[in-house]
């Protein structure tokens, strides 16, 4: 067990409990709120962190299987966010399940590294070093990053819902 992995992973769940805060009172079509055509909604960016975890932690990091099809499908990485109507979209419900399955099993993942797996070459696609991280602790640590920068987003849209500062 590396003193690492247990700080990358105790520095997710951080920040993961954040977003669940930020999340917790989201209901109806609050989940699909979007303040302009084509900004993130809830949904999106709670299906997003999901589908980005597992595929940076889970699949690049760790080698196992890609995301599910559907869910990537419903929430891509790196395009456009198609309008809600356009779309059959899942739950919210199924969406935090995902979540939360998915969470567990990357911390899970991370706290059972080695320094030795830490410090390894993060593979992007198709077997070729990832472009943005030289290693896997690199690509795990920008895992937080990256959710604290939605739950931020999460955060503005609360905000232009009328809903309360959290702290």
């Amino acid at each position: 067990m590396s003193v690492a992995g247990n700080l990358l992973a105790d520095q997710l769940d951080g920040t993961r409990d954040w977003t669940l805060k930020l999340i917790a009172d989201i209901a109806g079509d609050e989940w699909t709120y979007q303040p302009a055509e084509g900004v993130q909604h809830a949904l999106w960016l709670c299906g997003h962190l999901a589908v980005a975890e597992h595929l940076l932690v889970l699949t690049r990091a760790l080698g196992g299987s890609p995301p599910d099809a559907e869910l990537v499908k419903c929430f891509p990485i790196g395009s456009v966010v198609v309008d809600p109507g356009e779309i059959a979209l899942p739950s919210p419900a199924s969406v935090r399940a995902k979540m939360d399955a998915t969470h567990a099993e990357v911390l899970a993942g991370i706290r059972g590294m080695s320094d030795e797996q830490l410090s390894k070459p993060c593979m992007g696609a198709e077997g070729k070093p990832h472009p943005h991280y030289r290693t896997n602790l690199e690509a795990i640590s920008h895992c937080d990053r990256h959710e604290a920068f939605h739950a931020g987003q999460i955060a503005m849209l609360r905000r232009m819902m009328g809903k309360a500062f959290l702290r």
